[in-house]
């Protein structure tokens, strides 16, 4: 079997030719390990790679793995504090977690309405951070999908309402693609969500739109060539997920 190393080597090397197709530049793509169902152990064989940004899916998984990451000598950044690895969430957050995101994450990827990030700076505020988020945009017609519909009220409404969110700080968009093997569907999700940035860019100059994560372990290239700056690569880097009793 491959070690954790040999697996992050030929990652980079697909980012970086990926990077050259489209002809960007390397350092405008990071790459986020999704560590979520995997033990702590797997972050620390990460860290020691020399990974520092990680995705995790569940408030109450991370915050186990926060004390066992804390008992190995490894901090997380919290909110824009620094030093330590950086953990963002990157799965649906609940309203009633939001106090706990705020508390053990770097920062929350999945805002996807108005009322939870209202929640969600509430709680940000009371324990003195400034979090940065992502927008969860929904470009798939699946159910169990989350985000704000593109072009809804609500979504104008929390633009309008974000930069007097002042424990928050928007950096940009995130979407997850339809879950099957049509990489041409994938990569006309990936170009919507770039067309949106660009529009939500000038209607809303007054927030940070710099961010674009989209692209998995299975379709990360092509997320590239359509201008994702952050690829999330959970099982090609940790292989696959351990299934939860």
């Amino acid at each position: 079997m491959s070690t954790f190393k040999e697996r992050l080597s030929a990652i980079e090397e697909r980012i970086d030719v990926a990077c050259v197709r489209s002809g960007r530049k390397r350092k405008e793509v990071r790459l986020m390990a999704v560590s979520k169902v995997h033990p702590a152990s797997a972050i620390l064989e990460a860290v020691d790679a020399g990974i520092n940004l990680f995705g995790e899916n569940r408030v109450q998984e991370f915050e186990r793995k926060h004390a066992e990451l804390a008992a190995a000598g490894v901090g997380v950044a919290i909110g824009e504090a620094k030093p330590g690895i950086e953990v963002h969430l990157i799965g649906h957050l609940q309203s009633n977690k939001t106090a706990k995101a705020a508390e053990f994450f770097s920062g929350v990827d999945t805002i996807d309405s108005l009322r939870v990030a209202e929640r969600l700076n509430d709680s940000a505020k009371k324990l003195g951070h400034r979090l940065p988020v992502l927008v969860e945009i929904k470009l798939s017609e699946e159910e169990a999908k989350s985000g704000f519909q593109p072009g809804s009220a609500e979504l104008d409404e929390f633009f309008e309402k974000a930069p007097h969110l002042y424990s928050l700080r928007v950096r940009g968009l995130m979407t997850v693609p339809p879950l099957d093997e049509d990489l041409e569907a994938a990569r006309q999700c990936f170009r919507q969500l770039r067309q949106l940035r660009e529009s939500y860019a000038k209607r809303f100059s007054g927030l940070s739109f710099d961010e674009l994560s989209m692209g998995m372990s299975g379709d990360f290239e092509i997320a590239i060539e359509e201008g994702s700056t952050l690829v999330r690569i959970g099982t090609a880097l940790f292989g696959q997920r351990v299934k939860q009793a």
